[in-house]
């Protein structure tokens, strides 16, 4: 135990040896610590090595204790450099039974590991050291091959076997053998997700090793910098976001997201307010119940046509003039009425008179009372687009000039829809 202090100096110095090179990989860390085994067999003839190397373990030196301490470091590309301190006693010098030689060693490393990320994780090592075999010292070159066996991502077991050649001609040239534990450390992980922040994309903030360390908030499956809606679990046909009706609209863009309907009506239905089958948008009459051949609008049946004519024949007009008598008011309203019940239906207000009187003038005053109630209708409501004014004079008879009844018959005015 005389050496604990020296082989602890060697750890305190390696740990120190961290400016090798910026971290550039996950866990670039590696501390290992052990038993090793020496053997200095054969001491003379480096080329036997071989032939006695698995069956002369019964020259091995080992000390019953943790007696080798390692770190290193990784500097990329399966490369990594760092420092070991050793001690042991040697008791076995090759053939010869020695007095418990103290050995102990410090020695830099330069490994390379042949794979990533893999539980069996062969590599090979070389270097150089001092190595101190009863107080005397000699400076080494190394090489060996080793095997690290992980546990876990940071834990495993470390083997290895290395030749230390002494360049002095007093040194001795002899084999160590490694066994221990090794501990792989150093990998920042900032917002603890699992991913070490040179693999997180958002290293700020938690999230899945599926989206590189990026949040998943709603948990859809799409990352939240691609998701319309993070908040919300969706699909991705919807970029994110809920679709409840299941129309194709956002729930989010959708006026109605619990009732299916088009796009282009902001996931609405469409309307059929007077329930006529006609939708509202397609329904020139969306108010009034109608026809599908009528485009929503109702139809001017015949029995409506002759209530309408019914209506305009009961028009009065002052003598010889185009003005509507006051106590036509009443009829006018019921024309307007039933005009307002088939909105983008479109008539003709004909006027006629008798015969009495010059042809020339009756002309001119039928066609100056249909251009009377026309404007009455107009002022009164009615879209002026649906109306137009026409005259025939005594020209149209519905019954004889002869007799006055017939005559009053002829004088009148008449509502036609246009078809």
């Amino acid at each position: 135990m005389k050496h604990l202090s020296k082989l602890l100096v060697v750890a305190l110095l390696v740990v120190g040896f961290n400016n090798i090179q910026a971290q550039d990989e996950n866990n670039p860390w590696q501390i290992s610590f052990g038993v090793n085994a020496v053997d200095v067999y054969p001491t003379g003839d480096v080329s036997s090595f071989g032939n006695e190397f698995f069956n002369a373990t019964d020259h091995w030196n080992i000390l019953p204790s943790i007696s080798y301490v390692g770190v290193s470091k990784s500097v990329g590309d399966g490369f990594s450099v760092g420092a070991r301190g050793s001690l042991n006693k040697i008791s076995n010098f090759g053939d010869m039974e020695v007095d418990d030689l103290s050995h102990y060693a410090i020695d830099g490393t330069i490994k390379y590991n042949f794979l990533k990320d893999r539980v069996i994780d062969p590599f090979v090592e070389i270097g150089g050291g001092y190595t101190w075999v009863d107080e005397i010292g000699a400076g080494t070159i190394n090489g060996g091959l080793g095997l690290n066996f992980w546990f876990t991502e940071n834990i495993g077991l470390t083997l290895q076997s290395s030749y230390k050649h002494a360049f002095e001609d007093y040194g001795v040239k002899h084999m160590q053998h490694l066994a221990g534990i090794s501990v792989k450390f150093g990998g920042t992980d900032t917002d603890g997700d699992g991913v070490y922040d040179k693999d997180d994309a958002c290293p700020e903030v938690a999230g899945l090793e599926a989206f590189n360390g990026c949040p998943d908030a709603d948990g859809d499956g799409i990352e939240d910098s691609k998701d319309a809606c993070p908040n919300a679990a969706g699909s991705k046909e919807m970029n994110g976001c809920p679709d409840a009706d299941g129309d194709g609209v956002a729930d989010k863009d959708d006026a109605c997201p619990n009732e299916a309907g088009p796009a282009e009506n902001k996931g609405c239905p469409w309307a059929d307010k007077d329930g006529d089958g006609v939708l509202d948008k397609d329904d020139q009459c969306p108010d009034v119940a109608g026809t599908v051949a009528n485009k929503g609008c109702p139809e001017v049946t015949a029995e409506v046509q002759k209530q309408l004519n019914d209506y305009a024949r009961t028009i009065l007009f002052d003598t010889g003039k185009s003005s509507i008598k006051a106590e036509s008011t009443s009829v006018m309203v019921d024309i307007i009425t039933i005009l307002k019940e088939y909105p983008n239906a479109k008539f003709t207000v004909e006027g006629h008179t008798d015969s009495v009187g010059s042809e020339k003038l009756n002309q001119s005053l039928s066609e100056s009372r249909a251009l009377s109630v026309k404007e009455f209708l107009v002022d009164k409501g009615i879209e002026e687009f649906r109306l137009s004014a026409v005259g025939y004079g005594e020209s149209k008879p519905i019954a004889t000039n002869n007799t006055r009844a017939g005559r009053t018959q002829n004088r009148r005015v008449e509502i036609n829809l246009v078809k």
